[in-house]
């Protein structure tokens, strides 16, 4: 087979990239003239430089392809450029699936994210829950929610396209939750906030697996919560801990992350600073709380992804062999 990874050289991208040439299929990725290339280090996957809203540049890395993942995406809460967020979330996933409707490929798989489903209330949800939540946690809740009606349209019009929706995505190389991690194992982690949080969890290899299956296997307009399962904060770094041997971080007063969140949130726009804290990321911590079922993947698609507490222990070997 002939793919197509749009964001090749980003976390999710790059194992992607890598999975399907393991299997033998031809790999062309579409990547920015500035895009770090680091993490393809090693593959020979064919690199098609332009931006996702590029559509001349879509024509070209789709030309000959059967397959086509959509991974690119802006990633981020907190202080972020809304507009660009939007172009690439909403107007690049746009041009991704009318590019892929012209060219007539057999298979597009789009990687959403369970937060379309927006704030569950600590309710568990499979994939016939419908939004509740009425207004939007951060402009990437919201252009993740657009950019889904996108390709829900997409696939009402016979574009045969497969939506993914993954929970937290780790790694050892995670650029969200991995510094944390690596922190925390040198023993510079002494705090943290929300211990209560519940965190839905799948490693990127296992999402991986489950995309590449969802090109196989699934049937056009379906949609796949992809998640290992979930756990607080506090079980988290129990296990962490545990499999470490690094003190486990002691739990900052609720009152006190509310106040910095309140605090470095102006101090941040006005320096054009990304704070460790902010209101937004304050809110996801304590007070929306989105809780998946991922029963149909693994019954529909086969999928058979590592746990959550193997996924946290081999995170953990992986970065100890690394440092």
């Amino acid at each position: 087979m002939k793919a197509l990874v749009t964001g090749a050289n980003g976390f999710t991208g790059s194992h992607l990239v890598k999975a399907l040439e393991q299997r033998g299929d031809a790999v062309v990725g579409l990547v920015r003239q500035s895009s770090n290339l680091e993490r393809l280090s090693g593959c020979n996957v064919k690199l098609v430089y332009g931006d996702i809203t590029d559509q001349n540049a879509l024509k070209t890395a789709m030309t000959g392809v059967d397959w086509v993942f959509h991974t690119a995406a802006y990633v981020e809460l907190g202080l972020v450029d809304a507009a660009l967020m939007e172009r690439v979330n909403v107007a690049g996933t746009r041009a991704v699936m009318e590019v892929a409707q012209a060219a007539g490929v057999s298979k597009v798989v789009y990687c959403s994210t369970i937060g379309v489903f927006g704030d569950t209330q600590g309710r568990v949800v499979d994939e016939t829950f419908q939004r509740e939540q009425t207004d939007f946690s951060s402009a990437y809740d919201r252009t993740k929610y657009d950019a889904q009606q996108i390709v829900d349209r997409f696939a009402a019009q016979s574009l045969p396209v497969v939506s993914i929706l993954p929970s937290g995505i780790f790694g050892a190389d995670d650029p969200h939750f991995g510094p944390v991690m690596q922190q925390f194992l040198k023993g510079g982690l002494k705090i943290w906030a929300g211990g209560d949080r519940i965190t839905g969890i799948v490693h990127v290899d296992d999402l991986v697996a489950a995309m590449i299956l969802a090109a196989q296997k699934a049937q056009p307009g379906e949609h796949y919560i992809i998640s290992a399962g979930d756990l607080t904060t506090r079980e988290m770094f129990g296990i962490l801990s545990q499999e470490s041997g690094v003190p486990f971080p002691r739990e900052a007063p609720k009152p006190l992350v509310r106040l910095a969140g309140n605090l470095l949130d102006p101090i941040g726009r006005l320096f054009k600073w990304q704070p460790p804290i902010s209101r937004e990321r304050v809110h996801y911590i304590y007070d929306r709380c989105v809780r998946v079922d991922a029963s149909k993947a693994r019954t529909e698609l086969g999928w058979q992804p590592r746990s959550v507490p193997q996924t946290l222990k081999e995170i953990v070997q992986a970065m100890a062999a690394e440092s």
